[in-house]
């Protein structure tokens, strides 16, 4: 074999070996849920001087199609210059997404949770100094034949107050494939699921009435009110007569 179709094959294997690693490489990050979004998020109750609380979630997530298990981070931040004091965190999920655990945080009980809501769960926060911040791993399902959201408020630590409010923000796809391992969701996007042998598609959007806040609260809630939409959902619900 001559020396320059020796060094031919050679120089194609490393090549070879190059594109493996590139590929390799791409697969490993293919999880990653890229940086967190305050996407959805608004000031609800004025906090005390010097105190600027805000959350984030990932931009996106990816849900397993065989066990509809998905992973969420939810960050709280103080953006201020002074300590934030006792405060409190709170994961809630709606529709096709479901909370079930939050590191180091407590159910919220049933007849607690707002109305259309369907878990979550409060994480409690002695003190967050200024330009700290603290990360919850959020365990969670998603029917992707549903729409789902997820919401953030930061409260008191005795619930009078709510500082910051991100969402009822959704988590979709308008490009869903039922077929593949797992859906990548991104957050900020209504999701359009494939509900095989339906008639429609699932509504998805504000507009849904699986929220039974009437058109006045709809309203509310378009025009950014989320502290009264909050006030009103918290209330314990009732349990219907016979």
């Amino acid at each position: 074999m001559s020396s320059r179709r020796t060094t031919a094959i050679a120089g194609s294997l490393v090549a070879a070996s190059f594109s493996a690693v590139l590929i390799l490489s791409a697969t490993a990050g293919a999880d990653d849920q890229g940086p967190g979004s305050d996407k959805g998020g608004k000031v609800v109750d004025k906090a005390p001087a010097g105190v600027e609380l805000t959350t984030e979630l990932p931009e996106k997530i990816s849900v397993d199609n065989s066990s509809q298990k998905t992973d969420i981070t939810a960050t709280v931040k103080n953006e201020g210059t002074k300590e934030s004091g006792e405060i409190k965190l709170l994961v809630v999920g709606f529709d096709g997404l479901t909370v079930k655990n939050v590191e180091g945080c407590s159910a919220i009980e049933k007849n607690s949770l707002p109305e259309g809501s369907n878990s979550g769960f409060a994480c409690s926060v002695d003190n967050l100094p200024a330009g700290e911040s603290k990360s919850y791993a959020v365990d969670a399902t998603y029917d992707v034949s549903k729409a789902g959201k997820i919401c953030l408020p930061v409260q008191t630590a005795d619930g009078k107050k709510t500082y910051w409010q991100q969402g009822p923000v959704p988590f979709g796809t308008t490009n869903p494939s039922p077929d593949a391992p797992a859906t990548p969701l991104l957050l900020g996007t209504d999701n359009k699921p494939v509900a095989p042998g339906a008639d429609e598609l699932p509504r998805t959007g504000i507009g849904r009435d699986v929220l039974p806040l009437g058109a006045a609260g709809a309203t509310l809630i378009a025009v950014g009110a989320a502290g009264l939409w909050w006030s009103q959902l918290r209330r314990p619900r009732r349990s219907q007569e016979g």
